[in-house]
């Protein structure tokens, strides 16, 4: 049960640090700026994913930045929020620094839960999509221990800037892209219906798309993707009855 007045909350998508974005100061600050409103009444946090372009955490060296999210999230968590951190495509490479030192929950693969008495599947969505295939292989690649070990000996300076390089080229450089392809090949939506097929959800949360969509999916179910804060600056909120996307800024 969610304690009345108590809400949950949820956001995707930041992508803070983006070398390709110039305003990473201004989004950080605003981000800030919600979660200090928000933890006023939130019961639970969920970041859904990419709140940073780029993360790898070295043995003794962690990337540079993010101050004041960090310690933002660090004070919510230890108030006694609960606060769920899901790595992304851009951030998959978190390990035990975060949750050691902000106190939060991570999870690298899709979560299933009851929030009042609703049922909810939770993911960022990258590797979900089955049309998605050179994803699905580079996703194989970035969760290999070997790779990752092999990253690791890399200097940082090294590693960052190849990382950085990397960014520069993706899609928040070029665009965001197209927007929702029809249901038939939207991957997250084709997704979601093949859940249906099993079990019984009635949210499904993702953000990875930088969409803002809720849409009714198989019989009485809904999908939502969170949008973004690069274009959007939109989140999720739930009070135990329904679910709603809101814009923090227009």
């Amino acid at each position: 049960m969610i304690e009345q007045g108590r809400k949950i909350y949820f956001i995707s998508d930041l992508h803070l640090g983006a070398p390709a974005l110039n305003n990473n100061a201004e989004r950080e600050r605003l981000f800030v700026k919600w979660l200090d409103e928000i933890k006023q009444d939130a019961a639970m946090l969920f970041l859904m994913g990419d709140i940073f372009d780029y993360w790898f955490e070295y043995k003794h060296v962690v990337p540079r930045g993010f101050t004041r999210a960090l310690g933002k999230i660090a004070e919510i968590a230890d108030s006694g929020i609960p606060v769920h951190f899901f790595t992304g495509n851009h951030d998959i490479w978190v390990f035990d620094y975060l949750p050691n030192e902000l106190g939060i929950q991570v999870h690298y693969e899709e979560m299933r839960i009851t929030l009042g008495n609703k049922r909810f599947f939770l993911a960022h969505g990258d590797g979900l999509d089955p049309f998605d295939t050179g994803y699905l292989f580079l996703k194989k690649i970035f969760t290999n221990r070997f790779f990752q070990w092999a990253f690791a000996r890399v200097h940082p300076n090294l590693g960052i800037w190849a990382a950085h390089a990397w960014s520069k080229k993706s899609r928040l450089d070029k665009g965001l892209g197209d927007g929702f392809k029809g249901p038939d090949k939207e991957g997250l939506y084709v997704f979601a219906n093949s859940v249906l097929e099993k079990e019984e959800i009635d949210y499904f949360i993702f953000g990875h798309r930088h969409l803002l969509l809720d849409l009714s999916v198989g019989n009485q179910s809904r999908y939502i993707n969170l949008g973004d804060w690069i274009t959007h600056f939109s989140y999720g909120v739930f009070d135990g009855e329904k679910f709603e996307l809101k814009r923090y800024k227009k």
